[in-house]
């Protein structure tokens, strides 16, 4: 019966350097594919978020399969993040840092004193009294925004991305993001090739100690 380290691994070098390669590979795949998943999409973050996770799904299961060994995959989870909150992140905040329009507002109101909650809709009042149709959204608890204060935003002229803080806009900052997470993936592909290798000789060895005479049986 085969151990279970030869389930997946492949036996043979130059197969298991390529299927390394290529796993390595996918991960700069991956995130590209992604991020013009994002681009298509624009406007509709949910497309990408789906997207990506079932990408990154698939690398988990290639990357425990060069080694037969799933605790790489849970170590993938931290730059996987980084793919995808880069990848869906990148898109949108590079669109409001090219065409966005920047306009200094003073929040009137905030919905969530109204409903409860923690899902934040902020009113935004332009300094020519003008109140913009579009509201600063914040989900999550901790808010920094008050009403009465005043802020600088980016908004869409085409209206495809919501209105941010401007503050919050670093699109470079999130290339760099989605290059780390593709690195990191990268590189623990390598790592998880190596392991394989590693399995793979010591097969190997022990195949050939089964191959020598064993030992006569000890005189009754």
């Amino acid at each position: 019966m085969a151990d279970k380290d030869e389930i997946f691994t492949p036996r043979n070098g130059w197969t298991l350097l390529g299927a390394t390669l290529a796993v390595a590979l996918l991960a700069w795949v991956i995130a590209a594919v992604n991020t013009g998943i994002a681009y298509a999409a624009l406007g509709m973050d949910w497309v990408p978020i789906m997207s990506g996770v079932v990408l990154l799904m698939i690398f988990g299961i290639l990357l425990a399969a060069l080694n037969n060994r799933p605790w790489l995959a849970w170590l993938s989870a931290l730059p996987a993040l980084f793919v995808l909150v880069g990848s869906v992140q990148y898109v949108p905040e590079l669109a409001l840092d090219r065409r966005g329009v920047r306009e200094r507002v003073v929040i009137t109101a905030d919905s969530a004193e109204e409903t409860g909650g923690n899902n934040h809709r902020y009113t935004l009042r332009r300094e020519d009294g003008v109140v913009l149709e579009e509201k600063l959204g914040y989900d999550g608890s901790g808010s920094s925004y008050r009403v009465g204060q005043g802020i600088e935003v980016i908004r869409d002229p085409e209206g495809v991305v919501p209105v941010e803080d401007a503050a919050t806009i670093d699109p470079a900052g999130e290339l760099d993001t989605l290059l780390m997470g593709a690195g990191g993936l990268s590189a623990l592909a390598l790592l998880a090739g190596r392991r394989g290798h590693v399995l793979r000789r010591r097969d190997r060895e022990r195949e050939g100690g089964w191959a020598q005479p064993r030992p006569a049986a000890f005189p009754r």
